[in-house]
């Protein structure tokens, strides 16, 4: 790779590693595996560098080899067993609008996001929290936008009886 290569490569690390830290994280709820993941995604991308047509396109590159990789890595039975999730807990009984309630209620709602199975947790954090289109989360995904919808979809659909018993009604429709 040339020098100038290196240099952008090493610019676009800089750049955006913290943000595909976070959204591993958000696809696997481990830190650990979250930089597994990352690293995993760099070294993809870095060894396919000077074959990208456009670097700018290197972020969705990355986070195509992060999705593609924990959703590999779900298929394998000992993964899946290792990484089961505990029923989440009740929602804090109370929702006060202080700092400490508000990790209370983001931990239940990251404790809930975790029950889902993997493609369809993967297609709600590449949705709504990377903020992807349906067409930019199919092409990360490597399926349909049909695809796409239909796990969001059935996603959602798993969330919101857990949203709905542990919230208090006003929270449920904020």
């Amino acid at each position: 790779m040339a020098a100038g290569s290196r240099d952008a490569f090493a610019e676009f690390v800089a750049l955006r590693s913290a943000a595909l830290q976070r959204a591993a994280y958000l696809m696997v709820g481990d830190v650990g595996l979250a930089q597994d993941l990352v690293q995993e995604a760099l070294t993809r991308t870095y060894i396919a560098w000077p074959k990208l047509r456009d670097p700018h396109r290197a972020e969705a590159y990355a986070r195509k080899a992060i999705t593609t990789t924990v959703i590999d890595w779900s298929r394998r039975r000992r993964w899946r067993a290792e990484r089961a999730m505990p029923l989440p807990e009740a929602a804090p009984d109370t929702i006060t609008p202080d700092h400490a309630g508000d990790v209370d209620e983001r931990t239940w709602l990251w404790m809930c996001l975790l029950r889902l199975p993997v493609r369809q947790r993967a297609a709600i954090v590449l949705r709504y929290y990377e903020d992807l289109t349906e067409r930019e989360t199919a092409e990360t995904m490597g399926c349909a936008i049909g695809t796409v919808k239909s796990q969001v979809a059935a996603g959602l659909a798993k969330l919101r009886p857990l949203v709905k018993d542990g919230l208090p009604p006003e929270e449920v429709h904020r």
